[in-house]
């Protein structure tokens, strides 16, 4: 696992995952995989700092709706980023929402998108489908648990 290089960061927000706030835990390693491809792990916690739901139809949950969701991302108890999130209703009864977010951290950004089944108290994996900075060209996934209703544990499995 690979701890992340703590630059000053400008004030950025970027777009959040799932719909929770995570307060992340610890570091980062990586390491060499095939000639050019690096496999990188890094571990954070999301913490919640807004959420707000767009109700566009009828009264409660209905097909495009949105929910929109920000958190601050910690490594080792520091802020070191911020992600930001934007979920559509694609489905009622049972809910599912098509998410896509950014995570903005020191080095560049991580952007995600998963269909989301509510409720989600379960871990769920989150597609990376891009990046810039170090992250350009990014694949993998981000498994993000659950600790709390504010508060989510992410594991990014990053290749590049």
């Amino acid at each position: 696992m690979r701890k992340l290089h703590l630059r000053p960061l400008l004030s950025v927000t970027a777009a959040a995952l799932v719909l929770t706030g995570v307060q992340l835990a610890s570091a980062g390693t990586s390491s060499a995989q095939g000639a050019h491809q690096r496999a990188e792990t890094i571990q954070l916690v999301a913490k919640q700092t807004q959420s707000h739901t767009v109700d566009t139809g009828r009264k409660g949950p209905s097909l495009g709706d949105q929910l929109i969701t920000a958190e601050d991302l910690y490594q080792d108890g520091k802020k070191v980023g911020d992600h930001a999130v934007v979920c559509t209703y694609v489905h009622i009864g049972p809910d599912a929402l098509q998410c896509l977010g950014t995570f903005a951290l020191p080095e560049g950004q991580i952007t995600g998108q998963a269909l989301l089944h509510l409720p989600s108290h379960s871990p769920v994996d989150v597609a990376v489908t891009g990046g810039s900075g170090t992250y350009n060209g990014a694949g993998g996934y981000v498994h993000t648990v659950p600790a709390g209703t504010t508060e989510r544990h992410l594991t990014f499995h990053i290749n590049r």
